[in-house]
């Protein structure tokens, strides 16, 4: 234990993820970074995802010193910052995403990066910075309700739902390393099926039912690792690619999801893949009960977190 403020208590000393320090002159070396993308001005049922950063950070103290089970490590003084929620425009989804890319591009040239949103559409201006930062499209794997790969956003050229059509149309991401996992929701099949037709693959909600501990889920983790190889990938997770009984604070909730295990399995089996970052998005807290949304997102960021802290030291010990 770093401190003894009880984690059940509003914290506004250690108020980063994991209790980590905002950055600071000494600090900005850290190797791996948060940061909140608090934006919702996209969503297409309930709003809120825009307190989703803080209430994240707010679950990730109960994690206490934050050493993982099976990665059993923990980020040390100097690994890990938290420069907050970003300071964008709030009331156009245009200004936002010209605001978010310096950040971004400053950012993602220092740190390996964990964001947190925000709506889903935060999503396709950090690819675009991804891209400007490795010259190349990159892998993706994507966790997701929904596909999001519609043309337009109800009348509207952009949005929570179009990011994926967008950023494979723009070469951010190569559509034969892309994975979709957990899609069940309502859409036609040019949309549904937009994915395995430009060569990814699509994982239904409806494939992965009963399949939990990483035995049964073989198929997925294998094909994952062969489709992506030693790309650079990029990880997006819509926290209501868990069902609802998991995740009930979110904005889009759909019936017949992904359960925490499911999700816990995946990211913990793909340790060893090349990541280039996260981001976790569609947290809405004033729909969640019992904090289970929030709690469940803390441990996948932190799970993220934990294997890459796991790789950043492997890698050290070879240069050494």
């Amino acid at each position: 234990m770093s401190h003894n403020t009880f984690a059940v208590n509003t914290n506004t000393a250690f108020g980063g993820f994991l209790n980590s320090p905002a950055p600071s002159s000494a600090a900005t070396a850290a190797p791996f970074a948060i940061a909140g993308v608090a934006w919702d001005g996209s969503v297409t049922n309930r709003p809120g995802a825009r307190f989703g950063p803080y209430q994240i950070r707010r679950a990730s103290h109960m994690l206490c010193d934050a050493t993982h089970p099976l990665f059993d490590i923990a980020p040390q003084a100097g690994q890990l910052v938290d420069y907050g929620d970003l300071p964008l425009p709030n009331t156009s989804l245009a200004s936002m995403r010209e605001a978010l890319m310096p950040h971004a591009d400053y950012l993602i040239g220092k740190h390996h990066m964990i964001w947190f949103g925000g709506d889903h559409s935060i999503t396709l201006p950090l690819l675009r910075a991804y891209r400007n930062h490795f010259g190349k499209p990159l892998a993706l794997v994507h966790f997701d309700a929904h596909c999001d790969t519609w043309t337009d956003h109800f009348g509207e050229p952009s949005g929570h739902g179009t990011w994926t059509y967008e950023a494979i149309e723009e070469g951010l991401v190569d559509p034969k390393l892309t994975t979709q996992i957990g899609i069940r929701s309502a859409s036609h099949k040019e949309a549904r099926e937009y994915v395995n037709v430009k060569g990814g693959r699509v994982f239904t909600a409806r494939e992965l039912r009963g399949l939990e501990n990483e035995q049964s889920m073989k198929e997925v983790i294998d094909h994952v690792k062969a489709r992506v190889g030693n790309a650079p990938v990029y990880l997006s997770l819509d926290i209501d690619c868990l069902d609802p009984a998991f995740a009930p604070g979110t904005g889009t909730p759909e019936p017949g999801g992904l359960t925490t295990n499911q999700v816990l399995t995946l990211l913990e089996s793909w340790s060893e893949l090349n990541w280039a970052g996260m981001d976790l998005c569609e947290v809405s807290p004033p729909y969640d009960h019992a904090e289970l949304t929030s709690n469940a997102a803390a441990v996948f960021a932190w799970t993220y977190l934990s294997h890459r802290l796991l790789a950043h030291r492997h890698a050290a010990k070879s240069v050494a």
